[in-house]
């Protein structure tokens, strides 16, 4: 009778930190829930808010909404990976939620605004796990035109709020350049191939790889 353990696979690839960034209307929070549909073995960090939920987001599922006192002791708690004021809110990411998934073995995916993703940059470069796991991408329309028609879709900005973020969206595309990789968005499903494209290519970097031999 053979009692030999089954045999260990010779190769596994560590997690990946998938940081995607673009301007608001720019699609990244469609790109994300495409790929979470596509990869189950995925998982997206839920951003802490002081926002009010927009009509369909569930706390817990889209974010956890919290007040601003509440925000300010998890920042004095040292909780978040990141923080931004944004629009007249703030937003977070869980350090804890993150960091814990990466020690399980599972990708985490984190769509977050230009700040916060150089802030998650900074702490990276001061964390090796972090460095080792993290990609960052960013992902914005060809001209500030459509980007622009894109948030009137979307239609829930007064004139002035649209503005306000058509300034601030110039000033985060210049900032591409702080990031690994750049999409340009066309197409919802192109958007999709090549980020799928980008996160294989990571999957299969030498760095990446823990080899085990075995029969």
């Amino acid at each position: 009778m053979n009692t030999a353990p089954p045999p260990s696979p010779l190769l596994a690839t560590t997690p990946l930190l998938i940081v995607i960034s673009a301007p608001s209307g720019g699609g990244k929070t469609t790109l994300c829930q495409q790929l979470l549909s596509r990869h189950p073995e995925m998982t997206r960090a839920v951003t802490c808010t002081t926002r009010a939920p927009r009509p369909g987001e569930i706390d817990g599922r889209d974010y956890f909404f919290i007040d601003e006192a509440e925000f300010a002791r998890r920042i004095e708690a040292g909780a978040f990976l990141e923080h931004a004021r944004v629009f007249d809110h703030s937003y977070g990411t869980p350090k804890p939620q993150v960091l814990d998934t990466l020690r399980q073995g599972r990708d985490v995916l984190l769509n977050i605004d230009v700040q916060g993703a150089t802030t998650v940059g900074a702490r990276a470069a001061a964390d090796a796990d972090l460095r080792h796991a993290l990609v960052t991408v960013f992902l914005t329309p060809a001209t500030m035109r459509e980007l622009g028609e894109r948030l009137r879709r979307r239609g829930t900005d007064s004139q002035a709020q649209l503005e306000k973020r058509l300034s601030t969206a110039r000033h985060e595309i210049e900032q591409w350049n702080k990031f690994q990789y750049l999409i340009i968005s066309t197409s919802i499903a192109e958007d999709v191939r090549r980020m799928e494209s980008i996160i294989d290519a990571e999957r299969m970097k030498q760095g990446r790889a823990r080899f085990a031999v075995s029969d």
